[in-house]
């Protein structure tokens, strides 16, 4: 089930899960995962995209794998925060992933998300190769951050 808002997320999470942060792109989809404790996002992999049914089929095999709970889904949101293709494209794909899947989804604004990380690698002094590499799944690790550092506020204020 695909939710729009954490609060409903959060309720329609199972507990003591990991969630996974995926940066959707149109070649590739970064993946980052959280630990069991939702605090802290890593980076994992990305999966260069080929057909829908391919690309499910290995996100739902990382899923499985890594016992998830939840996906956080960058949306990535024009810069004066209305919705593009690129955000249709995003939510069509949520739709499709959600007939093969009972984990629930939710949308994280994705706004400047990879040019923080590519900040972040050219901070670490990456090479050119090796950010071409990770970007996205660092990416997709600063997308699942923003929606931790969201859900550890909610929770505290329950």
């Amino acid at each position: 089930m695909i939710h729009e808002e954490i609060t409903d997320f959060l309720d329609a999470l199972p507990s003591h899960r990991a969630l996974a942060g995926l940066d959707l792109g149109t070649v590739t989809i970064g993946v980052a995962v959280s630990d069991l404790f939702l605090s802290v996002a890593t980076p994992l992999e990305t999966i260069k995209r080929k057909k829908f049914t391919l690309d499910a089929e290995k996100l739902l095999a990382i899923l499985t794998a890594r016992n998830i709970g939840g996906i956080v889904l960058g949306l990535p949101r024009n810069m004066d925060g209305t919705e593009g293709a690129r955000c249709q494209s995003t939510r069509a794909f949520a739709r499709n992933l959600t007939r093969l899947t009972e984990v629930p989804i939710t949308y994280w604004d994705e706004r400047l998300s990879t040019v923080a990380a590519e900040r972040a690698l050219l901070e670490a002094d990456t090479t050119r190769k090796r950010r071409a590499e990770v970007i996205d799944h660092v990416a997709a690790a600063y997308i699942l951050q923003g929606a931790l550092d969201r859900i550890r506020h909610l929770r505290a204020d329950q």
